[in-house]
């Protein structure tokens, strides 16, 4: 019944786009803006066709300008789409496999990038400084398939699981396939969860935490499954391992083709990847905080425990993972069904620009301290916030 009472409630707000669609006639205004997310896997392709034309070595570093100039821009001059596709509809944007192929498109261009970019170090053409370049486009590449494995990862389907496994390979980062479902998403917006960012707590600050406990609970996670079937751990059936195997074997094989010369510049993009995943992490959940109940445990996860964003840029080029309130409340939901939630607390800009704001601390906070106050109404303490630093926020806020 109070099920009942919120939908009708729901209804009241926005009872303009709630009228029954035919599914058959509604259209998605996003439909093919979703093949924009192969614009990132093709940027070591496009950078050498850029050199090629112009001669002008610096296209080789096209990844990190696209991601980090070109649609924090977009995200400003493109604007909001706050619209949602109607709920009648959701059954049918869900089942559409032409959303499915989107992300399963985005590997083989990663692996092809993979292997041009490896091609390109072992023959060596390029100086230190284009190699360095070519290495942080495909670091760029690297960390946004760990999204195309998020939105993988948490499908039902064995298929989309392993294919989420094979994505996460050129990072090292497999790992991260099972702590952020069964860790992540269970202990999110709480001092427990590695993966959520606290209020004082740097980029800086935050990165060393959570590289060291997302790999820390993926392996208790996988240890305590283990334990349950009565296996040892030192087998390839943990996940922890298997899927770090995926990426030895990976590396061996690009270091076999193409000599040990490619190995630096792999180890390079790798780290920027999973650094780029994990400066996302930093801003999704910031601050936020689940209060605790009576009885001691969590409130249940709410939209208002993730910042969300409907810059139209950032959206398309990481699958609606703006959208990250809806995703938090159904994790299974399909990327072109996430909705827009009215609770959510809003970020200013598109991931893109936060994510470079989060890279200098001092203009974060003065940022987003001020908005996460406003959230809580001014009272400091209902935040998630940074031990260390508690002392000095509850001074300088209350």
């Amino acid at each position: 019944m109070e099920a009942h009472a919120e939908h009708t409630h729901h209804h009241h707000h926005h009872h303009h786009d709630e009228v029954e669609v035919n599914p058959a006639t509604w259209s998605d205004p996003k439909r093919y803006a979703w093949l924009l997310g192969i614009i990132v896997p093709l940027a070591p392709f496009l950078g050498w066709g850029l050199v090629e034309l112009t001669g002008f070595g610096g296209f080789w570093f096209l990844g990190p300008v696209l991601v980090f100039v070109v649609f924090p821009i977009l995200d400003v001059v493109v604007g909001l789409d706050p619209s949602n596709p109607p709920d009648s509809v959701l059954k049918f944007l869900e089942q559409d496999r032409y959303y499915r192929w989107c992300t399963y498109l985005f590997i083989p261009i990663q692996y092809a990038g993979l292997i041009f970019a490896c091609a390109e170090w072992g023959s060596g053409d390029l100086s230190l400084v284009e190699s360095i370049g070519l290495a942080l486009t495909m670091g760029v590449v690297g960390g946004i398939a760990i999204n195309t494995a998020h939105e993988l990862g948490h499908k039902r389907e064995a298929s989309e699981k392993w294919l989420s496994r094979v994505a996460l390979a050129q990072t090292g980062y497999g790992h991260f396939f099972i702590e952020h479902n069964r860790g992540h998403h269970v202990r999110v917006a709480t001092p427990e969860d590695p993966a959520s960012s606290r209020l004082g707590e740097s980029f800086w600050a935050f990165l060393p935490r959570t590289v060291a406990g997302s790999l820390r609970s993926a392996w208790g996670i996988e240890a305590a499954r283990l334990d349950r079937l009565g296996s040892g751990r030192w087998t390839l059936r943990n996940d922890v391992l298997g899927a770090w195997a995926m990426t030895v074997v990976l590396f061996a094989a690009l270091a076999l083709a193409f000599g040990p010369i490619v190995l630096p510049y792999l180890v390079l993009q790798a780290v920027i990847g999973f650094s780029l995943l994990e400066v996302v992490n930093y801003l999704e959940h910031y601050g936020l905080l689940r209060q605790k109940r009576e009885e001691g445990r969590y409130e249940r996860c709410r939209p208002e425990h993730s910042w969300n964003s409907n810059n139209v840029a950032s959206n398309v080029l990481l699958y609606h993972l703006q959208r990250h309130s809806d995703h938090h409340a159904n994790p299974t939901r399909r990327y072109q069904a996430l909705r827009h939630v009215d609770e959510a607390p809003q970020l200013p800009t598109g991931y893109a620009g936060m994510i470079v704001l989060a890279w200098f601390p001092p203009l974060w906070r003065r940022v987003m301290d001020p908005r996460l106050l406003a959230h809580y109404g001014g009272e400091v303490t209902r935040a998630n916030i940074h031990p260390r630093r508690r002392a000095g926020v509850l001074g300088s806020y209350s």
